[in-house]
């Protein structure tokens, strides 16, 4: 299991951050690879990406969501891995968003990419893509300010 941390700062309200990241359906518009994500209901997706040339699908469960906070998420099928978002408000138009992703690579491919340091590359250039797409808008493209608590053992 590897382990990955990267951070951006955007020059946006936490709150604007915060609504375009839960458009999940747009995230093909900033994520290296992402084909498509699917939002099935408030906690599922169903995501169709490409590592290596080969197309993968994957279902993931939103764990926990707080406006403003943090999107959490867990793999319920397909590759694995887990991780958080989080936002953090710098002032009134700034931002600093961090990735941390637990991510198990699958296979002679993945496993090459993550000793070569290809997924720390990845997750670093894709919030610096969301970056640059969130700051090029007026605001974001939609919102979804529903809570989810984590759950309970």
């Amino acid at each position: 299991m590897t382990t990955v941390t990267e951070s951006v700062d955007v020059h946006v309200p936490v709150t604007t951050a915060y609504n375009q990241w839960t458009q999940f359906e747009s995230f093909p518009e900033f994520m290296q690879g992402v084909n498509r994500v699917e939002q099935r209901d408030d906690t599922h997706t169903h995501w169709t990406i490409e590592v290596a040339g080969a197309t993968r699908e994957f279902d993931a469960r939103i764990t926990e969501q707080h406006p403003d906070e943090r999107v959490s998420w867990t793999t319920e099928a397909g590759p694995r891995h887990a991780g958080v978002i989080t936002f953090h408000r710098l002032d009134d138009t700034n931002t600093r968003v961090t990735a941390q992703m637990d991510i198990d690579p699958d296979g002679f491919l993945e496993n090459l990419a993550d000793k070569l340091g290809v997924l720390d590359r990845r997750v670093k250039g894709d919030l610096h893509r969301f970056r640059d797409f969130i700051e090029s808008r007026e605001g974001e493209t939609g919102a979804w300010r529903g809570d989810i608590d984590r759950p309970r053992p």
